[in-house]
């Protein structure tokens, strides 16, 4: 099954480069992907693949193979885009002014979509059931797998376990990586006013200055991560916007700061949020000020279940072999994969689209991101060899 996998994978890349071109050419941010969902609708389809409609935008099909009871597997995709103005100059840039698919969602739909049409085509040759999960709003809070997950779509029927592929620009092409366990961390978002008493800047002793008590309130949050936390611990906490005062001199009446707090230890991440709760609260009513402050509560860590690693790793080399296939690295940034990881067995990897001959290499999040397509014909025989053989 294997071979032909991988013949079908070749023969419909060309179809499915196309199908890219059209999803790259018309993105959709978050919560918003109601064309590419109806898009995605029409090639279920065609494909003679029944589907439900979850979350608004969200579209979950569902291929059964010989014995449907015996397994079943969820293949997920995300749909939604960034709001990036495009500087690439190809012939599918993005038609809407301001928003581009900079993440490589048009490639995981892509895939999962080739996937699916192979996986249909083969469905007499696998046991088991395949789960489409085609989400939206992976870019913005609450996730779209939140959403999903609320809506059951790990119920009926329930999967053993989920994958999820997302690009890696900094892999070059042909090759794919992985790694169990921790892979990428929690993000929550942090809403900081302080409240003080403006006036004349030549009178401070009259004045609760607000821009001091951030300053020191700045300073002193880092102590949370460098003093509070164990330094094997992988964890970040970054202050990224300071909002106060308009002139030189006019002490405000209060400042505005905004952050983001990451961490890949659930039992740490709260206790962080306590924590910072504490220190920010007792600093600024030391100093006389007043607070307000949010904690926005995101996306969890991304667990790879280490058995689905394993199981995983083996048939990535079994499909490009042992030597094209590498160690996912750490990282501090944050995929609401998460929500699915927290619930059953998953197994989030990356798919190398880097090629430095051709000058693809450009970073996800920028406007001149973009893949060496010749991963989508890996990333859909990939995915659809993991539908059809993955036991768990």
């Amino acid at each position: 099954m294997l071979e032909k996998i991988k013949s079908l994978a070749k023969q419909y890349a060309p179809e499915f480069v196309d199908i890219r071109h059209h999803l790259h050419a018309h993105p959709e941010l978050s919560y918003q992907e109601f064309e590419t969902a109806r898009f995605v609708q029409q090639k279920l389809q065609e494909f003679g693949i029944p589907f439900e409609i979850k979350a608004t935008t969200g579209v979950i099909g569902l291929i059964k193979g010989k014995n449907p009871d015996k397994r079943t597997i969820a293949l997920r995709a995300d749909m939604d885009a960034l709001p990036i103005q495009e500087e690439n100059n190809i012939p599918y840039r993005s038609t809407r002014e301001g928003v581009m698919h900079a993440c490589g969602h048009d490639v995981h739909t892509t895939c999962l979509l080739g996937a699916a049409k192979i996986l249909n085509e083969l469905k007499d040759e696998w046991e088991g059931t395949v789960k489409l999960i085609f989400q939206p709003g992976e870019e913005k809070n609450p996730g779209g797998a939140s959403l999903l997950i609320k809506e059951g779509v790990l119920e009926n029927p329930r999967p053993s376990c989920i994958f999820g592929l997302h690009v890696h620009p900094g892999l070059a092409v042909g090759k794919m990586s992985f790694r169990s366990g921790k892979v990428m961390a929690s993000a929550d978002e942090l809403y900081i006013t302080i409240k003080g008493k403006g006036g004349h800047a030549a009178s401070p002793h009259l004045c609760i200055d607000p821009i001091l008590i951030a300053s020191h309130l700045i300073v002193s949050l880092q102590q949370i991560v460098s003093r509070n936390n164990n330094p094997h611990n992988p964890t970040v906490l970054s202050i990224t916007a300071i909002q106060g005062g308009s002139t030189t001199n006019v002490i405000p009446n209060e400042v505005k700061l905004k952050g983001t707090f990451r961490a890949m230890d659930e039992g740490w991440r709260f206790k962080a949020h306590d924590l910072i709760r504490q220190l920010s609260t007792n600093l600024v009513k030391s100093m006389g000020g007043e607070i307000d402050l949010l904690i926005d509560v995101g996306y969890p860590s991304v667990y790879n279940n280490e058995a689905l690693h394993e199981i995983a790793l083996v048939k990535a080399a079994d499909y490009i072999g042992a030597a094209n296939v590498e160690e996912t690295e750490k990282r501090m940034g944050a995929e609401d994969f998460g929500y699915y990881s927290q619930q059953i067995p998953g197994c989030f990897f990356r798919l190398g689209v880097m090629n430095e001959a051709k000058g693809i290499t450009s970073n996800v999040h920028t406007p001149t991101f973009n893949i060496d397509e010749s991963a989508i014909e890996t990333g859909i025989g990939m995915m659809a060899w993991l539908g059809a053989s993955v036991k768990l």
